[in-house]
């Protein structure tokens, strides 16, 4: 297709266009198909033309696509009890995950009373001036300043970072994998330490679960692979396949920070993105997420094999979120067009990584297709 010139260049484009998608199959607009390992960035987790989701929401756009906040809502409430279970929680929605992050930001300080904010380089929590203000990404934040105050970074399983953590602190967030930032995990004790770091100061803990949670590392969120128990976790991306959302998901003992007036958003929770997120969250059972387990515990010892490659340095991750650290000598960009040209859809992150975000619905047989056209990429460079 011919440049996009009537859109500001906020993103460097690929010279393609996709314009449909079945399963785990994108087309673009010359009829050339993809296998695809981005899900839309952790989006389409259920891929595309998912018959529960495509029905659900069909099914909705016939009766009504927006209603007002002022009004009850029974898909939200839906939503919201699938989100927190039987949990002593309740959920805010947003339409996205910075959304999430910046209602996350207002909540925490306005519960505690305090204003600090314990964040981690290399993270990333949107681009809103509060959560641009908790990303430590200095690239994201180039030119936009003064962001919000009373923001601290540190690093990320260094256990110095807990001096950070004071009577001052408002909330400490942290991403038990750090997506943008590289597929980086975070250390299991070290992340129960932080939890009890911010509890013994009266800190709240906000985990950003926007692109690890919705199945993706084999449990519904990843904190509760690790055991924790956060004040606040954050959900977006995959929440919805596709359609608009976020949602914020705390401790019912701060319910009175959140009153009427306090907080609000027009299109948040609108009933066409409530039954697509309906759906998904019933599509997303143990038994579904016990496939997703098995098919990556299937792969991993494909991807460990790849660190023998001259080509790659590192392969990081947990359940379908994948980080392949490549060397300095091979740049992911020309390693991803590469793969376009192979029929792959992958994608990069910092540090010179080719992520990849696969369906959560993709076959074994899939799977195991994409990193074998993934491997000769890697031994031909």
């Amino acid at each position: 297709m011919a440049a996009m010139t009537h859109v500001f260049p906020t993103y460097d484009r690929f010279g393609f266009e996709p314009v449909s998608g079945q399963g785990v199959t994108i087309t673009d607009e010359t009829g050339k198909q993809y296998l695809d390992f981005t899900s839309g960035i952790g989006v389409c987790n259920l891929g595309y033309q998912h018959p529960a989701v495509t029905q659900a929401v069909s099914d909705q756009l016939a009766k009504m696509w927006h209603i007002s906040n002022l009004y009850n809502n029974h898909l939200q409430e839906s939503v919201a009890h699938l989100l927190v279970g039987d949990s002593d929680r309740l959920a805010f929605f947003a339409n996205s995950g910075t959304e999430a992050n910046e209602a996350a930001l207002k909540l925490a300080r306005k519960a505690t009373g305090r204003s600090q904010i314990v964040s981690f380089n290399h993270s990333f929590h949107g681009r809103t001036y509060g959560s641009m203000s908790m990303t430590g990404n200095l690239h994201i934040k180039e030119g936009f300043g003064p962001l919000v105050p009373d923001m601290v970074f540190e690093t990320l399983n260094d256990p110095a970072a807990f001096k950070a953590v004071g009577p001052q602190t408002a909330a400490v967030i942290v991403e038990v994998i750090q997506g943008e930032g590289g597929v980086i995990l975070a250390d299991r004790q070290w992340l129960l330490d932080l939890q009890d770091k911010a509890h013994q100061v009266g800190a709240l803990l906000i985990i950003d679960e926007v692109q690890t949670g919705i199945g993706r590392t084999g449990t519904r969120f990843a904190f509760e692979g690790v055991g924790l128990d956060p004040d606040i976790y954050t959900s977006a991306k995959g929440l919805a396949n596709g359609l608009p959302v976020g949602a914020m998901i705390g401790k019912s003992a701060l319910k009175s920070a959140f009153g009427p007036g306090s907080h609000g958003s027009t299109f948040a929770g609108n009933p066409l993105t409530m039954a697509a997120a309906q759906a998904v969250l019933t599509t997303l059972t143990p038994a579904f997420l016990a496939e997703v387990t098995q098919k990556a515990d299937q792969i991993w010892p494909v991807l460990a094999s790849f660190e023998d490659l001259p080509a790659v340095t590192a392969v990081t991750g947990r359940g379908l979120m994948i980080g392949i650290h490549l060397a300095a000598t091979v740049p992911v960009s020309e390693v991803i067009s590469t793969l376009h040209e192979k029929g792959l859809l992958t994608l990069s992150a910092v540090g010179n990584t080719l992520r990849l975000l696969p369906p959560l619905v993709m076959s074994s047989a899939d799977l195991q297709r994409g990193l074998s056209l993934i491997e000769s990429v890697l031994k031909a460079v």
